[in-house]
């Protein structure tokens, strides 16, 4: 007999799954490996930056009140008595219309408190006079403007990028606490499937849901571990579903969830006494989407078909991932596009289509990366977002506003609001 199931709305769908999600440990790692991973604590400045008044410009350091009353028509003289460079420090105080030949980063000397660019001078046999008077401060970068010591600059659950590499190196952060990569299964199941070195036979397709799944894993700095390929088999599939439960934090299977005769994954679920989060969400591609959890691993049974499979990982599993090791933003960020051609097919459920954003002048637009099957495998290559159609409505024309979600961004929303 065939099972019936009740499809949930896809943002019911993700808030399950984001329910049972568990936290993984702790550990430090050198900043040289830290690329990509998510702060476990807080990165405090540990002093000042910069930590002492630098210049920001090549130019001379002078004393700002000894520019008063400079003009084109009564230009005022400086004697350089000394050059610094960045990394070096002044010997002598600057005195009445003296100055510092300086260039950018050096520190500001003792007496001086205004920069004169090279170009705002005119060179004479020991010096330079100005046509300008200069104000206290005017072209210094004061002792921490950027981050005053003991400030919070990055808050824990932040995903690390190389600016916050460049942070991170600034106050010394040779190991940083990051969250635990967590170990995550991928195995893809049907008879169908060969290795991507076989070559075709009948009634046969390669595998390329498994490499897909491995690639968005590590998009998000996670490696996968391979389980392979399984036949159509109750037995031998339980079995590795089995032995990667016991080696890993989560588990991604390919296939096998829906209600066909071969499709063994729900027969699985039940024998190994898995609570099942939902079997069918209100969703175009994937609506067969799985999830499931056994002793505080996540089980995600994704669609054998590689749209479907893709869209799933990006919906569910993504985000669960992210926020297990602590990132407070897991979600796919979100923005407002207009259609650039027509999508007139009806949406009963909601729809997420391939597609590929850009500017057209000042808006951004977003088509269908062509054919949007939930077997198709092109579009996935050419998109680089999704757009979200919600269920109820009948078609769209060209034009039309339409929500986007972007694919492959380092940073993230902190809610799934759409």
């Amino acid at each position: 007999m065939v099972e019936m199931r009740t499809p949930i709305p896809v943002a019911e769908a993700v808030e399950r799954v984001m329910q049972h999600v568990r936290p993984v440990e702790t550990e430090e790692v050198p900043l040289d490996s830290a690329m990509g991973r998510v702060l476990a604590e807080p990165i405090i400045a540990r002093h000042s930056v910069p930590p002492f008044d630098r210049s920001p410009y090549d130019g001379f350091a002078i004393r700002s009140m000894d520019s008063e009353g400079a003009s084109g028509d009564s230009r005022i003289p400086f004697t350089v008595i000394g050059e610094i460079g960045a990394g070096h420090v002044g010997t002598k105080t600057v005195g009445q219309h003296e100055a510092y030949r300086i260039m950018t980063g050096a520190q500001i000397p003792d007496g001086a408190d205004a920069v004169v660019m090279f170009e705002q001078t005119v060179e004479t046999g020991d010096g330079f006079t100005i046509r300008k008077p200069f104000s206290s401060g005017e072209n210094i970068s004061r002792k921490g403007e950027d981050a005053a010591e003991g400030d919070t600059l990055i808050a824990a659950g932040t995903r690390i990028h190389p600016g916050t590499i460049a942070l991170l190196a600034t106050f010394g952060y040779a190991e940083v606490k990051v969250s635990r990569l967590p170990v995550v299964g991928v195995l893809a199941t049907g008879t169908e499937l060969l290795g991507i070195d076989e070559e075709l036979q009948p009634g046969k397709i390669r595998n390329s849901n498994g490499p897909m799944a491995a690639a968005q894993l590590e998009r998000i700095g996670i490696k996968a571990r391979h389980y392979g390929t399984s036949a159509d088999d109750l037995e031998a599939c339980t079995d590795l579903v089995k032995q990667a439960l016991a080696e890993c934090d989560a588990l991604i299977t390919t296939g096998g969830v829906s209600v066909g005769d071969y499709d063994h994954l729900p027969a699985i679920y039940e024998t190994l006494g898995a609570t099942v989060l939902f079997n069918k969400v209100a969703m175009r591609p994937g609506s067969v989407t799985t999830v499931a959890e056994l002793d505080g691993k996540l089980l995600f049974g994704l669609s054998g078909n590689p749209s479907a499979c893709f869209t799933g990982f990006e919906l569910f599993v993504r985000p669960a991932l992210l926020s297990m090791m602590g990132d407070t933003a897991p979600y796919m960020p979100r923005f407002k596009a207009k259609l650039s051609e027509d999508f007139k097919k009806p949406n009963p459920f909601t729809r997420f289509i391939r597609a590929v954003w850009q500017m057209d002048g000042d808006r951004i637009t977003a088509a269908p990366a062509g054919f949007n099957k939930s077997n198709a495998v092109s579009s996935i290559a050419r998109g680089n977002c999704l757009i979200v159609l919600p269920s109820g409505t009948r078609g769209y024309v060209q034009g039309d506003e339409v929500d986007v979600l972007l694919v492959g961004s380092e940073t993230g929303a902190k809610d799934w609001v759409l």
